[in-house]
């Protein structure tokens, strides 16, 4: 699948339902989140993780955050809260406007429409933090994915840190993706687009792996140090959460 179909879906999966895309708990599709709620969720994260990257002595400075596939903005949100800029980026100028729309006055927060396989937006060591989670299992291949870990690498400075969760291994009969694959049958069969995400529990949302020993190879040979890498709870899926500093 190309990056376009890919952010042509997620411009769907956006106009549909935007904190269902962000975040698919059970019986919350369809308008199913409290605001307030969804973006408590995304304050317990960062939570969580800054907690665990002070305790790693990370990032030296905390002055620029980015928030890469943000969504409608809830962890942008909460990183605002602790960084005097937090940067939101995403592939769908649908979510982007929705993150606009649920963050407007909240200080600090800008976001930003990148539909491109890399980052060249921003300059090289521009920010402090850059976190990403739940977001680049969704790229269409592992190879895209490896290119943004290392466009993630050049935007943050020296003593930063990179906080990304990646899925490393999906057991049968998940790894078959049988809600995607019923979903495109029935958009080449003809079946509108918006019923089924509305409708139905189908999905165009894709979920590929990095097996973790490719992470690590990747992040030796660009000359990161992985500092930590910790099990994310995603169901029957297994992900890891890799801190990683930047010299």
């Amino acid at each position: 699948m190309s990056l376009e179909r890919h952010r042509e879906d997620w411009e769907r999966l956006a106009e549909a339902d935007p904190l269902w895309a962000v975040l698919t708990a059970r019986g919350r599709k369809g308008g199913g989140w409290d605001v307030d709620e969804f973006l408590a969720t995304g304050e317990a994260e960062i939570a969580e993780v800054l907690a665990r990257a002070e305790a790693l002595g990370l990032p030296a400075r905390r002055e620029r955050a980015l928030d890469f596939g943000c969504g409608a903005g809830r962890l942008t949100r909460a990183l605002a809260a602790r960084f005097p800029v937090a940067v939101g980026v995403d592939i769908s100028t649908t979510m982007v406007e929705a993150a606009r729309r649920l963050n407007e006055g909240v200080p600090g927060v800008e976001f930003r429409v990148n539909a491109a396989s890399d980052l060249a937006l921003f300059e090289d060591g521009s920010f402090d933090l850059v976190y990403s989670n739940r977001v680049l299992q969704h790229v269409p291949s592992a190879a895209e994915i490896e290119r943004y870990l290392l466009e993630f690498l050049r935007v943050t400075r020296p003593g930063g840190l990179v906080v990304a969760g990646i899925p490393c291994r999906i057991p049968l009969p998940w790894s078959l993706q049988p809600r995607r694959r019923v979903y495109a049958l029935l958009r080449r069969l003809g079946v509108s687009e918006a019923w089924l995400l509305r409708r139905t529990p189908l999905t165009p949302m894709r979920m590929t792996v990095v097996p973790e020993h490719r992470v690590r190879g990747l992040l030796e040979a660009s000359g990161a140090d992985l500092v930590d890498a910790e099990p994310v709870d995603e169901g029957p899926v297994r992900a890891l959460r890799y801190y990683v500093s930047v010299r």
